[in-house]
């Protein structure tokens, strides 16, 4: 751009930039000193001229659209592409046998930011009168479609609309790209195996030029067309191939990752747009690219997969589509619980004085792509690609969580981590940078009490101890536990230690395990009331009528975080509803599928009846379910509910509110005890941010899928015993033999549970030894690895 103001100038005859060829006093150059001097300005970052065309370029002739035969010396007048033009050089190309002519242009062209900014726009006019080219795939969106759009703004970017729900959101006549032209050339383009080449190589000479303009020009705030480079470099479907892994498709990611969040978040609402196919390649193609490179190359904890800037501009890359899956899907950004907000002390705490408050930061906690789009992973109901397709296995095979973890903690601004962009770990992955993040903060606890305990001249105690009573494990945990929390709360945080008053044994986990158990089973027997069972779901839920107090709903909710924060898996039975809940969300009509699946299919038949619903159903908005004891309970969802009578105009509202009194107002005072009993000792925790709610349901219960081949091959021996022990086989025989409910009771028996940990069998440690030196039998038992 230098050397073209150097050159030819800006075209404007009063420019006054010593270093344009427009202005007045400036000394023509040479080819050759104009290009040592563009280098030269260019490492100054010297002014450029506003995009101004040169005298030369205006006075060229543009390729007449009505000159069907055009000769090979009007081709370089095409300075910028439409549908029409390649058609036409297309056809002089086919008439010549030679292709070499468009081989040319493609290569002056694709490799131009301003050229390609400027072609295939939507008002250039459309000689095939193809409008079937972009129809949205999703059929919702399809049926939203306005008509009159379509006959004044032409067919590309009528289909360009996005549904009602989000044109606040997105105006896509911001684009001016011509998504239909570009994919009709793109067909034409990909047909023929003379062009792959100069695509492939003119996106290597484009993409470091675009990384500079974005990176020191700031072009996109000057000019937002500039995103019209990477919608069209996009739309072509052969950048997963071997030709752009190598070289074109890196430069490229790492380009667009320099796009400010505003220009992606753009993109990503326009992929949403554009539907299911789309944002499938546009997976895919980032996929391909990260997985190619984590098989090429070696990785260790010298050569970290962090420092690889193609993995790393891929997955910020993927989080776009990401983005894009969950705004193409069904969607529900309202209906959010209450945030509690943390009240700010002007005090220091020992952290900060100890200059390790930024490994006890609460950030990042927003994602800035999913700020701009103000849309949450949670908000989804049903993206359009399921979330576990974006996991990559071979990326997650490399990274090294315990390096990942510090630089999400500590190097934020310096180092990349993948849990920036959780969507790309498993479970498995995820689950091992919480832990890291528990254990440090364990030992933190355990410095700041020997820091405490030194100055006060007090005994240390670095253990969140509880002792108990078995006959009285619920009153004496309560109370352990309410006074810690509102004395000290940080000592939750400490590594759990349970001792049974009056019995000898040290906690290396089991004991735990076994208090957990017992809290667990004390608490939800139904004799209590605490909580109501479903005996065909086999679900628990809050009982609206319990007559138990706030503290015990807080003690469940502890419970639960402290079997997080202490790798214990518990056996709990809630709907999913309930983690949706403690992530944020209220509870909606669709929760109550799993969590009151007869109430659900009623309201569902209601909102179906094709019938008179006033006169046939006979509802109002008065409804009643049953206390603790049996008795009915009237309750108005609106003022005089039994004075107003549901009719197929309100039925869908009437369906909403009862759902919202069933799943939120009616045990609002005891989930609120709740959740503020779980967030005592995670709200400092990356849970909400790296895991989604079906993943915090298998951190608490572990998973339904039981692997026990896996668990036969993970297991130890001891006291004689071997794999090839006849007794041994003769074990597992019998246990491959069992149905799914025998799989599950043997689990329960050995491990306290009938669920796998994260990860699977394979990560239960399972030992199986001789109960004795002078017997056959042997006993077995279980813990997480």
């Amino acid at each position: 751009r230098y050397f073209r103001q150097l050159t030819d100038g800006c075209g404007n005859g009063d420019c006054t930039n010593e270093f344009c060829a427009s202005c007045r006093d400036f000394q023509p150059l040479d080819n050759n000193s104009a290009a040592a001097k563009a280098l030269e300005l260019f490492k100054i970052n010297a002014k450029l001229c506003n995009s101004h065309p040169s005298k030369k370029d205006s006075d060229t002739p543009q390729v007449d659209s009505t000159d069907h035969c055009p000769t090979r010396e009007n081709f370089s007048d095409v300075h910028y592409l439409t549908e029409n033009t390649v058609s036409m050089i297309l056809s002089f190309c086919e008439e010549e046998g030679d292709y070499s002519a468009l081989n040319r242009i493609i290569g002056r062209i694709f490799s131009s930011a301003d050229a390609l900014m400027q072609s295939f726009r939507k008002d250039e006019p459309n000689p095939t009168g193809n409008r079937d080219s972009l129809e949205p795939t999703h059929a919702d969106k399809n049926a939203k479609q306005s008509e009159q759009p379509a006959e004044k703004m032409g067919a590309s970017s009528a289909a360009a609309l996005p549904d009602e729900g989000l044109n606040e959101m997105f105006d896509p006549c911001e684009v001016t790209v011509d998504i239909g032209a570009v994919r009709r050339v793109y067909d034409k383009f990909l047909s023929l195996d003379q062009v792959e080449a100069a695509l492939v190589n003119a996106l290597v000479y484009l993409t470091p030029n675009v990384e500079l303009d974005l990176e020191y020009l700031d072009v996109y705030e000057t000019n937002p067309d500039y995103l019209n480079i990477f919608i069209i470099v996009l739309e072509n479907r052969n950048l997963h191939s071997p030709e752009y892994l190598e070289v074109a498709l890196p430069q490229f990611c790492k380009a667009m990752c320099k796009l400010p969040v505003s220009a992606l978040a753009r993109l990503s609402k326009l992929w949403s747009v554009y539907g299911l196919p789309h944002i499938r390649r546009m997976m895919e193609t980032f996929q391909q690219l990260i997985t190619f490179t984590v098989v090429s190359n070696e990785y260790d904890s010298e050569n970290l997969v962090n420092d690889d800037q193609t993995v790393v501009a891929a997955t910020q890359c993927l989080k776009v589509a990401f983005y894009a899956n969950i705004l193409g899907g069904e969607l529900n950004v309202e209906h959010n619980e209450d945030e509690e907000e943390d009240i700010e002390s002007d005090e220091l705490t020992l952290h900060e004085l100890l200059g390790e408050e930024r490994l006890y930061k609460k950030g990042p906690r927003v994602d800035p792509l999913e700020k701009e789009l103000g849309v949450r992973p949670v908000d989804s109901i049903k993206p359009l690609i399921p979330f576990e397709e974006f996991v990559n296995e071979s990326l997650n095979e490399v990274v090294e969580m315990d390096k990942d973890f510090t630089f999400f903690k500590v190097n934020a601004e310096t180092k990349f981590s993948f849990q920036s962009c959780p969507f790309i770990l498993n479970v498995i992955t995820k689950n091992q940078g919480l832990y890291y993040d528990n254990r440090i903060r364990m030992y933190s606890e355990r410095r700041l009490t020997a820091l405490y305990s030194m100055v006060q001249g007090q005994q240390p105690n670095p253990y969140l101890k509880l002792k108990v009573r078995r006959d009285h494990i619920i009153d004496d945990a309560l109370v352990r536990l309410e006074m810690i929390s509102m004395e000290n709360p940080s000592d939750l945080k400490k590594q759990l230690f349970v001792e049974f008053e009056g019995e000898q044994g040290v906690d290396e986990g089991g004991v735990s395990k076994e208090f957990f158990q017992l809290v667990l089973e004390e608490i939800f027997n139904p004799d209590i009331g605490m909580f109501s069972y479903d005996d065909d779901t086999k679900l628990f839920w809050f009982n609206s009528s319990s007559l138990e107090n706030e503290a015990q709903y807080t003690l469940v909710g502890l419970v639960l975080g402290l079997a997080i924060y202490n790798n214990c898996i518990l056996d709990v039975h809630f709907p999913m509803v309930v983690y949706r809940k403690l992530m944020g969300k209220k509870g909606t009509y669709l929760d109550l599928s799993d969590s009151h699946p007869a109430l659900y299919q009623s309201l569902k038949e209601l909102l179906q009846y094709s019938g008179i619903v006033e006169e046939d159903m006979m509802l109002t908005y008065q409804i009643s379910h049953t206390d603790l004891f049996g008795n009915p309970i009237l309750y108005d969802l609106k003022e005089q509910g039994d004075q107003i009578p549901v009719t197929k105009e309100n039925r869908q509202e009437f369906v909403d509110m009862y759902a919202d009194y069933i799943l939120n107002k009616s045990v609002e005072r005891q989930f609120k005890a709740f959740k503020k009993g779980f967030l005592i000792v995670t709200n400092e925790s990356p849970l909400k941010y790296l895991f989604r709610p079906e993943e915090v349901e298998m951190l608490i219960c572990g998973s339904r899928k039981l692997d026990f081949e896996a668990l036969e091959k993970t297991t130890e021996y001891d006291g004689g015993y071997s794999k090839d022990s006849q007794i041994i086989k003769d074990f597992w025989e019998t246990i491959h033999s069992f149905g799914e409910e025998q799989k599950r009771l043997f689990l329960q028996f050995t491990t306290g549970t009938d669920r796998a940990p994260v990860g699977g069998l394979g990560k239960l440690k399972m030992i199986i030894a001789k109960n004795g030196s002078d017997t056959d039998r042997f006993r077995c038992f279980g813990n997480f690895s």
